[in-house]
């Protein structure tokens, strides 16, 4: 069953862990320092939630289809690419506690998705050197106009859109 992830960037882990289990009936799948992860049945969806800074308003920081299997993933590659979507891939990379095959592109608001598949628990919330999840972007921008733009770039380089 492939379901589609919402991760959202919480100033409040505790406090937003405690809404969504009222409001979707469910405790956490993973709970991990700074992290939590639903496993919601209906509907189905994977809600991750990454802690951000104090006082800031939730948002989102990534969408996600999790799929069962690699070539699930590999499948969505070619798909992607076929459409004429920029791609890119991270195959055995450690991300959000876990360890994952995946291929990220953007939407039109820059908005990024990842397709994915998780073959292993890790021990890191750390995401691979330049990829798209658990990034906190809007941060990287607000830093330095000439650091996001390096790191579009770098993405661009590798493939990413």
């Amino acid at each position: 069953m492939s379901r589609v992830q919402l991760a959202l960037r919480v100033a409040d882990l505790e406090g937003s862990i405690t809404f969504y289990s009222k409001l979707f009936g469910v405790e956490p799948a993973k709970r991990r320092p700074g992290y939590a992860n639903f496993a919601i049945a209906e509907p189905p969806l994977k809600l991750v939630l990454i802690e951000g800074e104090t006082g800031e308003a939730t948002r989102m920081d990534h969408l996600g289809v999790e799929v069962e299997h690699t070539d699930q993933v590999t499948a969505a590659t070619e798909r992607l690419k076929d459409a004429g979507l920029a791609t890119f891939e991270e195959n055995d990379t450690s991300c959000c506690f876990a360890l994952q095959d995946k291929v990220w592109v953007h939407g039109p608001g820059e908005e990024p998705w990842e397709v994915y598949v998780v073959k292993a628990d890790a021990d890191t919330l750390q995401k691979a050197e330049n990829s798209t999840c658990c990034t906190d972007t809007s941060r990287q921008r607000a830093e330095s106009e000439e650091g996001a733009v390096a790191a579009v770039a770098a993405a661009s380089a590798g493939g990413c859109c």
